[in-house]
């Protein structure tokens, strides 16, 4: 996926003294080539609107296109067409949660996999991983965020940035929190095209971790990743309007130290997740 020259402009920060251009494109998966390259940026009409739909959708993920492009026409009062409503929710990754997955479009060709989470007991800590991918917007641009949550002590022990949704970005994601805390035995997806990917599936059967995957059109399966996307949200990233991808990643890395390490979870009894996590 493509991001416009002002896109890769505002989220790599060139007035930054400690880390140079080549070195925030790299932390951010961004070619240098694709910074200094040439294009129509997209217009502010658009990257409003994205903010607006990531907004609505975040609270009610029903929604689909013509839903979406009737509450922007008539809450809003936006002169939008369910064309260009279409082609945003293509470019953000998003779809209804009924009739189909909402995170990424799947591949007919990639192997799925069963869900394994209903009615199994979760006991423990690295029993049960989950992982999603979430649009996120700064000012002119925007980003996708994934995260991987213990779903025992709710403890998020992996996240990262980039300008694209690609395999190879939520492997080495994966390869990095398991590097830092151990591999789960389970792990838990959509059916999106980058989590059923030969990349992906491949090095978790490598590792001896059992995979499973969301049913189709079941928001439930992976609602413990949805309730992060709306704390992540509407706790951070709405309230702070961040910049620049660098703005982002700093405020990001400070919430999910706060999420993990000071925020007490209803889920778990209004403890906090770092002590769940590590008690178990």
């Amino acid at each position: 996926m493509k991001t416009t020259v002002q896109q890769r402009r505002g989220i790599v920060d060139k007035a930054n003294t400690k880390l140079s251009i080549n070195r925030q494109c790299q932390l951010l998966s961004i070619q240098r080539s694709g910074y200094y390259y040439k294009e129509k940026a997209e217009e502010t009409l658009n990257c409003e609107l994205m903010a607006e739909i990531d907004k609505e959708y975040t609270a009610h993920p029903f929604r689909g296109v013509p839903s979406m492009t009737e509450f922007l026409r008539k809450d809003m009062g936006y002169k939008v067409n369910k064309k260009r409503i279409e082609r945003l929710f293509k470019l953000m990754g998003l779809s209804a949660i009924v009739p189909g997955p909402h995170t990424s479009k799947g591949c007919k060709e990639h192997k799925k996999y069963p869900y394994l989470l209903r009615n199994l007991k979760i006991t423990g800590s690295n029993q049960v991983w989950a992982t999603d991918i979430t649009y996120v917007p700064v000012k002119n641009g925007h980003m996708y965020l994934i995260a991987i949550i213990d779903l025992y002590s709710r403890f998020v022990v992996g996240w990262a940035l980039s300008n694209t949704m690609e395999s190879e970005w939520c492997m080495e994601t994966l390869k990095n929190t398991i590097l830092a805390y151990g591999k789960p035995k389970v792990f838990n997806t959509d059916q999106g095209s980058q989590f059923t990917s030969d990349i992906f599936t491949g090095f978790l059967e490598e590792n001896n971790i059992t995979i499973s995957m969301d049913g189709k059109g079941r928001a439930k399966d992976n609602i413990f990743i949805e309730r992060l996307w709306r704390s992540v949200k509407y706790e951070d990233i709405y309230l702070h309007a961040y910049e620049s991808g660098i703005d982002l990643y700093k405020g990001l890395k400070e919430y999910f130290l706060y999420y993990n390490q000071v925020r007490r979870h209803s889920s778990i009894k209004y403890r906090r997740p770092i002590d769940v996590y590590f008690a178990a």
